[in-house]
């Protein structure tokens, strides 16, 4: 199986693509789709680029699956808005490439990398490094974008089989007094 993990950023997106066979993992490609050439005020352009960039990526390696990281609220709600922007931008370059669509927290990457959550970029640039046998180590966001991959391989066939025995449902949390599910 041929696995696309996609780390979203409004101005560096990360990907990463391997092949897994069983428990055996192999580096295909990674790297970065940055949108730093477009005006900072452009946001329909920097979020054409990530769509056209992800789109390209899946045509080109032509993966069976794709894993993306949650995105997480910030101190900065602007900031959670604009990359839930470039997030959605992800998912429907990847659901427009045919491709079913795993989401993972950063939580859940590390602690599935590492052993800890609280795992630093150096040591999930590091894990990948090992794990893939590469040379030497991939940036940060394609760390990342290959790690969601990575975990994707590991848990993605359990959480299915998962589906399968039970009913999954949403969990209601947060909610407002009128029970809204999320």
């Amino acid at each position: 199986m041929r696995i696309l993990g996609i780390d979203p950023g409004l101005q560096t997106t990360g990907f990463g693509v391997i092949d897994a066979d069983g428990h055996r993992l192999s580096y295909v490609a990674s790297g970065t789709i940055r949108t730093t050439g477009i005006a900072l005020g452009d946001l329909p352009g920097r979020l054409k680029l990530l769509f056209d960039g992800i789109t390209e990526v899946a045509s080109r390696y032509q993966p069976d699956a794709s894993a993306v990281e949650i995105v997480f609220v910030n101190v900065n709600p602007q900031s959670t808005l604009l990359l839930g922007q470039a997030r959605g931008a992800a998912l429907t370059a990847l659901v427009h490439a045919g491709l079913p669509v795993a989401e993972y927290t950063a939580l859940q990457m590390k602690k599935a990398m590492t052993g800890h959550g609280r795992a630093a970029k150096s040591q999930i640039q590091e894990m990948v490094r090992r794990m893939l046998q590469l040379p030497g180590l991939p940036g940060t966001d394609a760390a990342d974008a290959l790690g969601l991959a990575i975990t994707h391989a590991h848990a993605g066939a359990a959480m299915s089989r998962m589906a399968e025995a039970t009913q999954l449902q949403r969990r209601q949390h947060a909610a407002y007094k009128g029970g809204r599910v999320y």
